[in-house]
């Protein structure tokens, strides 16, 4: 049997593994901080109609630059962005793949302050970008000195900053935002995915759009939206980063089945955003019960929960599993990390957790 060995494939994607959690069948699934609430029987009819509509064309190509989509993204986000200032893509991966395509690549770096987003090192990989692993403190926070410095001394051609971070859960403090603006000598992603479910009071970084040219926000509608499944993402830019990413996409890159599905999704917003209050009040209710039982635990403006088991942290994600309750080892030694779901969900979590 032929193996990827025997193949002439690139020297460093050898030994590699393909990105992805466990996706195994529990009763329980809080690993990939999905929305556990089901699209809302309207709102799911409503998708339907718009996708039934599309169907007599499919023989025709989309939209190529899904305009009335990135139209629709931009009422969404207010700031007074058109449709000149967003673009969309298969989820905010892909989104950021052509960032990097457009902004990095071969001779040029991107650095990210783990631990972070684990695809970023992997995008930047596949793109021939070189990544650079900068560092947070002790309580995976950063501070603007901190993060000034390492920007400073590395001069990457594309800043990563997750606001709330994934795996840590924590919004940055605009301040660093606005440092790194000023410090970088190129891009600065955002990463705005898990914005929606952020504590009062948190500012974004759509705020600070106006003026500043290299700075892109990136969102996604996998996670308060409970569009999973509809792989839709999108930036929010300066019109000529708009043009920067459209030089480096696919054609027809969103189907018209994805576009129609999406817009008709963001027509039902306030149902679909329905959700994210319930969602915030598990995660509370997850920080305060667990740090109630001793846990050391990262304050959280995501759906997910970062959280100490005191040891072994692939013992007590199976101990956990063997539980019926699925969470992520995202290979920080000593903490794994747990999607905020419904209220029997979490129930499920805070009585497997019994079992350590």
């Amino acid at each position: 049997m032929t193996t990827l060995d025997d193949l002439p494939i690139r020297d460093d994607l050898r030994g590699l593994k393909p990105y992805g959690a466990p996706q195994l069948d529990v009763p329980v699934r809080l690993n990939t901080n999905e929305n556990s609430y089901p699209v809302p029987e309207p709102v799911a009819e409503a998708i339907g109609k718009a996708l039934a509509a599309e169907l007599r064309d499919l023989n025709r190509y989309p939209d190529r630059d899904a305009v009335a989509l990135r139209a629709d993204l931009a009422g969404h986000l207010g700031h007074g962005l058109t449709a000149d200032h967003v673009w969309a893509a298969n989820g905010s991966n892909e989104i950021q793949q052509q960032l990097l395509q457009a902004f990095g690549g071969p001779g040029r770096t991107a650095l990210g302050f783990t631990p972070a987003y684990s695809m970023h090192p992997l995008l930047a990989l596949g793109t021939g970008t070189g990544w650079i692993p900068a560092t947070r403190d002790a309580d995976f926070g950063l501070t603007v000195a901190d993060a000034v410095a390492q920007v400073r001394a590395h001069r990457p051609d594309v800043v990563f900053l997750c606001s709330p971070n994934n795996p840590t859960g924590t919004a940055l403090d605009p301040a660093v935002v606005a440092a790194v603006l000023a410090e970088a000598p190129g891009m600065v992603v955002v990463d705005e995915a898990y914005a929606e479910f952020a504590r009062p009071g948190t500012v974004s970084a759509l705020a600070v759009l106006p003026g500043h040219p290299r700075l892109v926000v990136t969102r996604t509608m996998s996670k308060a939206f409970g569009f999973a499944g509809g792989r839709l993402g999108y930036l929010a830019a300066d019109p000529a980063v708009v043009q920067a990413v459209q030089l480096v996409r696919l054609p027809y890159h969103l189907s018209a089945l994805t576009q129609a599905a999406a817009r008709a999704a963001l027509a039902h917003r306030d149902a679909l955003l329905g959700t994210v209050t319930a969602i915030m009040r598990q995660r509370d209710r997850i920080v305060a019960e667990l740090r109630a039982r001793g846990h050391r635990v990262a304050d959280s403006d995501a759906n997910f929960v970062l959280f100490e088991v005191g040891g072994d942290q692939a013992a007590a994600w199976r101990t956990l599993l063997a539980a019926g309750v699925l969470v992520r080892d995202v290979g920080l030694p000593g903490w794994l990390r747990v999607t905020a779901g419904t209220p029997a969900e979490t129930d499920a979590f805070l009585s497997a957790m019994e079992e350590l």
